[in-house]
């Protein structure tokens, strides 16, 4: 068992800095404190392991505040046409941030400055330095290990991350139900009001590139979920969703959720998360085509897997035709260097059964007949 003033109190002692908390982030906080309580099946690792994720989500967030008070001119830097890529997990959203990554003109999320954000970095600290030096020992303390989530979902240090790792520090963020079995709280979660978690990206980003500027290039998987709450607070955001077999996807999250939970619990629940992965799919499905029914069906440009797997810097170059962007020589040469030094498996073989989870594959299609026919989505026979 843990409890909310533990967590404000240990960020409080180590930052040195009072919680000021506004009340989005407090509802959050309790949320999923009481959902871990009541619902969790964590082992005493887990329980450790889940704690201190919350003392270093939130110390982030006391670090940000305080120094956006003391500097708060940054408050008043635009972010322009941030270029946001989503789309169902495991739809090759990795791939295409890391690719966008390449172009010298973008600015990315990177893994280490998102819980370690003050102060801002320069441009040549986001590959150096003592901070990135830490988390890349623990990246590769993790490779070592659980290579079986390396072989899912690798990221170096200062490679580009999921923007929900900002979201995380509002305490509304799907990834705190993928470390744990939280009902409550993925029920809150999903109806949840997401500007605030927005609003303070907004503010992180602001901070993060007052010394190492560039066009933000951003990826979050669930963005589906939110997409008006994601543009009433970027409302000149380019946006841009990847699509995959649902079969594909499907199997491979419910795998990665398991292996997850599996480092938190030893009594994960399969058929669970197979249910759960299904209907959220669906829902950011459904809430996808509402977008795109009141926005108009170009106002997300739809990428898909199979295309970018035949040939991905021609799909990237669409990309940018498609938001006027310039395509330069410069951009190109080190995209097609990151392929070549970056091929599908370096870190292992990801294999998974659809089974496990209570599911087949006809039960999947089924589902999501629909979306496969309104995006003219290619299905493995």
């Amino acid at each position: 068992m843990i409890s909310v003033d533990s967590i404000i109190a240990a960020a409080e002692q180590q930052t040195g800095l009072p919680a000021k908390l506004e009340p989005a982030v407090l509802e959050g906080l309790n949320q999923y404190v009481s959902s871990l309580n009541r619902e969790a099946p964590l082992t005493e690792r887990g329980w450790q392991s889940v704690q201190g994720t919350l003392i270093t989500n939130l110390s982030n967030r006391l670090r940000v505040e305080a120094y956006l008070a003391e500097h708060p001119q940054l408050l008043q830097t635009p972010i322009e046409k941030p270029l946001f890529v989503f789309g169902l997990p495991r739809t090759g959203t990795t791939l295409v941030i890391n690719l966008l990554n390449e172009d010298p003109a973008r600015r990315c999320f990177r893994r280490w400055e998102s819980l370690d954000s003050v102060p801002p970095p320069t441009t040549a600290e986001l590959s150096s330095g003592p901070r990135y030096e830490k988390s890349q020992q623990m990246t590769q303390l993790s490779l070592k290990y659980a290579p079986q989530i390396a072989a899912i979902h690798y990221e170096d240090a200062d490679s580009p991350t999921e923007c929900q790792f900002a979201m995380s520090q509002s305490f509304c963020a799907q990834y705190y139900e993928a470390i744990a079995e939280v009902p409550s709280y993925r029920q809150w979660f999903l109806n949840a009001d997401y500007r605030p978690a927005f609003q303070y990206q907004k503010k992180l980003l602001q901070l993060l590139q007052a010394q190492a500027p560039g066009r933000w290039t951003l990826k979050n998987p669930w963005h589906p979920l939110f997409l008006e709450d994601l543009t009433q607070v970027y409302p000149d955001a380019q946006l841009v969703m990847t699509h995959r077999d649902p079969v594909d996807v499907v199997g491979s999250c419910c795998s990665l959720i398991k292996h997850v939970r599996a480092m938190m619990s030893d009594k994960v629940d399969l058929r669970y998360i197979g249910e759960t992965m299904m209907d959220t799919f669906a829902s950011m499905v459904e809430r996808t085509l509402a977008f795109k029914a009141k926005h108009g069906w170009d106002s997300i440009y739809d990428l898909h897997y199979s295309a970018v797997m035949r040939d991905p810097i021609g799909e990237i170059k669409k990309v940018y035709d498609h938001f006027n962007e310039p395509w330069t020589e410069a951009a190109e040469q080190a995209m097609t260097a990151y392929l070549a030094n970056n091929p599908k498996g370096k870190f292992g073989k990801h294999e998974y059964s659809l089974a496990e989870y209570g599911l087949t594959a006809a039960k999947v299609r089924e589902r999501f007949a629909d979306y496969c026919d309104r995006f003219a989505i290619a299905v493995n026979n």
